[in-house]
């Protein structure tokens, strides 16, 4: 069984239609870690394909916003606006459906699922330090996990945490990772829709557990038509310009 691993989608339903373009007929199932909406222009779109595209999602701390569960008031102005404009934005059964995404962490077919870290939601992973918790209390050996944008993760075995630095190079659409027996691993698939890792292309993952790689994939998509539609609808202009800079 293949899985599309989906993260940080933030309303761009340009950098998702192109993502799912490129991986057309290579997954199974589809799972998402959270953040369907947010900062980006497009969150009725985003939500009604990922209604339909995924078995299992897990909510994120914009989806809460968005939908009045959470107050922003923690958020940057810049992150907080682009929230109260989504929730002005949102049809009643799409503001119902995010209200009721579940939190995780979640499981779906041995592979653990969490936005942030495993103990908080909210909290970024960066260091190794904050991953041991998902590492070693995780009930699957794999784990993915969304939040921060930045593609990668983290291994353990015999004690040794090491920090994986792995994405696709300029030109190349993949890059692959083994799975080793008796190692355990926290995996961030990167964002679709907002990579804050210096490069602006559309980032997700495929698991394929069954033959042993996780599948790192970017994929480039129309950056400026995405900045026009949200300079149309007066989004923050920090927010539009990240965009371009993967930052």
């Amino acid at each position: 069984m293949r899985y599309l691993i989906l993260s940080d989608i933030h309303a761009n339903l340009t950098a998702l239609e192109v993502a799912l373009a490129a991986i057309e007929g290579r997954w199974d199932r589809a799972v998402c870690l959270g953040d369907i909406v947010g900062y980006g222009p497009d969150p009725n779109e985003v939500i009604d394909k990922v209604r339909k595209l995924v078995v299992a999602c897990i909510r994120g701390n914009h989806d809460k916003a968005s939908c009045g569960l959470d107050s922003a008031e923690d958020f940057n102005p810049a992150a907080k606006r682009a929230a109260l404009w989504t929730r002005e934005q949102l049809r009643p059964e799409n503001l119902t459906y995010l209200q009721n995404l579940p939190q995780g962490p979640m499981e779906v077919d041995g592979i653990s699922l969490m936005h942030g870290a495993w103990q908080d939601e909210d909290e970024y992973v960066f260091s190794p330090a904050q991953a041991l918790d998902g590492l070693l209390g995780a009930p699957t050996a794999v784990s993915f996990f969304g939040h921060t944008h930045f593609q990668g993760g983290f291994s353990f075995v015999d004690n040794t945490l090491e920090v994986i630095s792995l994405r696709p190079a300029a030109g190349n659409s993949l890059a692959a990772l083994q799975i080793h027996p008796k190692t355990r691993y926290l995996l961030n698939p990167g964002s679709i829709g907002q990579p804050r890792d210096g490069d602006p292309r559309a980032a997700f993952a495929v698991a394929d557990l069954e033959h042993g790689v996780v599948e790192f994939w970017r994929v480039p998509y129309d950056i400026e038509a995405v900045q026009l539609r949200m300079t149309e609808a007066g989004l923050p202009e920090p927010l539009v310009m990240r965009l371009s800079y993967g930052r």
